[in-house]
């Protein structure tokens, strides 16, 4: 199992960034997704889930309405669109899922908002 994010970067406050995570070694299609997110001397905080077929999505109250998770089945990949930026996004991003009962974790991307 494989999980590898891109997409992280710096910005400016008020901007836009999209995450991307492509999946690797499991049935992708069958799997619910998250994106995680820790900030600096912070624990590891779930940021959104989608469900298996995309139909069903959830995310923490600090980012409603702002970021939008979405997936593509036929490519394996899960994508997390930030837009309205803040500082306190600032954190490293992580695509997980629960496969075969055991917690699956990318090596993490960077997001810096800063001005």
């Amino acid at each position: 199992v494989q999980l590898v994010e891109s997409g992280g970067g710096l910005v400016q406050p008020g901007g836009s960034l999209r995450l991307s995570c492509a999946a690797s070694g499991f049935a992708f299609r069958y799997y619910a997704m998250s994106w995680y997110r820790q900030a600096p001397e912070k624990g590891r905080e779930r940021v959104a889930t989608i469900s298996n077929t995309g139909g069903f999505t959830n995310y923490v109250n600090s980012v409603k309405g702002r970021f939008t998770i979405s997936r593509d089945n036929a490519k394996n990949t899960v994508d997390l669109q930030m837009n309205s930026l803040k500082p306190e996004d600032t954190a490293v991003y992580y695509c997980n899922t629960v496969e075969s009962q055991i917690t699956r974790w990318g090596q993490g991307t960077q997001v810096t908002v800063s001005s």
